[in-house]
């Protein structure tokens, strides 16, 4: 016997029924969706939370990365300016090519935009003091005052007993966080194979003795 609900229907109301049953179905379907996507956001979240490193216990990990002490300097529209960096390292041979890292924040970042150009002088072992006078308050002709300077190819500052001097045009910029990236293009070098090196480690300058053949 046909049902009185059946019975009440005609052929052209029944498209109108699976039409809603099936906006109920998609709807059902979404809010399942919403619920699973709220989920991993939630999930994602903890997560994150849970991996958080904290400003003073990164840097006191950063401490324990030993790493080379430098002089950065530069010269040209923007002024003289220099200050003392151990966020620099090497990112290709092919152009030789090497970062600096410069908080925006820092007195000398506009000199550093404006002129383009670069050294990466590498201290050597006698050079702690004139170090600790780059990376502090001291005005910046007493800085220059303290040491000998030479010019290669940008006119940027070369010290020179340094280490080693790289002499460079900063060929891109790239923010992250409180600081810009230099990639820098190494166009002149000067190298001095008679004084040890110094690093930077646990908050301390230590020297770095040079294997003598």
């Amino acid at each position: 016997m046909q049902s009185p609900l059946n019975a009440t229907l005609s052929a052209t109301d029944m498209p109108v029924v699976e039409k809603q049953a099936a906006v109920e179905k998609q709807a059902v379907a979404e809010k399942q969706a919403a619920v699973e996507k709220q989920a991993v956001v939630e999930k994602q979240a903890a997560v994150e939370k849970q991996a958080a490193v904290e400003k003073q216990e990164y840097r006191d990990a950063m401490a324990r990365l030993g790493s080379a002490v430098n002089i950065i300097t530069t010269d040209g529209p923007g002024g003289r300016a220099g200050f003392t960096a151990s966020a620099v390292c090497s990112v290709t041979d092919t152009p030789p090519t090497l970062l600096v890292c410069l908080n925006r924040s820092a007195s000398v970042h506009s000199a550093f935009t404006q002129n383009q150009v670069l050294c990466v002088n590498t201290l050597a072992d006698c050079h702690e003091s004139l170090s600790n006078l780059f990376g502090g308050k001291t005005p910046m002709e007493q800085r220059f005052d303290a040491a000998e300077w030479a010019r290669l190819a940008t006119g940027s500052p070369i010290l020179t007993d340094a280490l080693v001097s790289f002499d460079c045009k900063v060929t891109q910029i790239t923010s992250v966080g409180t600081h810009d990236i230099l990639i820098c293009e190494a166009v002149a070098l000067r190298r001095n194979d008679d004084s040890h090196g110094l690093v930077y480690f646990d908050r301390r300058y230590h020297p770095l003795m040079r294997q003598i053949a």
